[in-house]
């Protein structure tokens, strides 16, 4: 294992992390470590497994916004979904890290508790958290892939 390897692998982990407390842009940070790693190795296994974690990258995004999108719109609308995106992010400054995970279910809460009522209000936000959470979760498995992919086409080169 080279230093590059344990670079692109830090990098792998720090998108996942990502992925899981969504403050850094994890597939993105995925996909160019894998981009890196293809043009530092430069070999065909290497080509090879950045396509496949790519395209694992690509239809990750992709399916985590088709499946709970829809429960999502199902559920919210997305004037509420904004609003509780805006607390998310007032949340992470007055909070931080944590803060996204109390402000954007409170936005979410709040703008469904005036759209239509209390009563309906908690259930509405317990769906749209439902739909994040699969959101989160699809991302992370097909990361996971592709983060597996990595580490076979590393045995591979070295």
């Amino acid at each position: 294992m080279t230093l590059t390897d344990l670079g692109v692998g830090l990098a792998i982990l720090v998108g996942i992390v990502g992925i899981i407390v969504p403050v850094l842009p994890g597939t993105v940070l995925i996909g160019a470590a894998l981009i890196a790693w293809a043009l530092e190795v430069q070999t065909a296994t290497g080509w090879t497994v950045m396509g496949l974690g790519l395209a694992l990258l690509v239809i990750g995004t992709v399916v985590k916004f088709l499946i709970p999108g829809r429960a999502m719109k199902a559920a919210v609308p997305n004037k509420t979904l904004l609003i509780g995106a805006i607390f998310a992010i007032a949340g992470f400054f007055v909070i931080p890290v944590v803060g996204l995970f109390v402000g954007f279910p409170l936005g979410v809460y709040v703008a469904e508790r005036v759209r239509v009522g209390a009563e309906q209000a908690w259930p509405s936000t317990k769906a749209a958290l439902k739909a994040v959470g699969v959101s989160i979760l699809i991302e992370l498995i097909f990361a996971v892939l592709a983060t597996v992919t990595w580490i076979i086409g590393v045995v591979l080169v070295r």
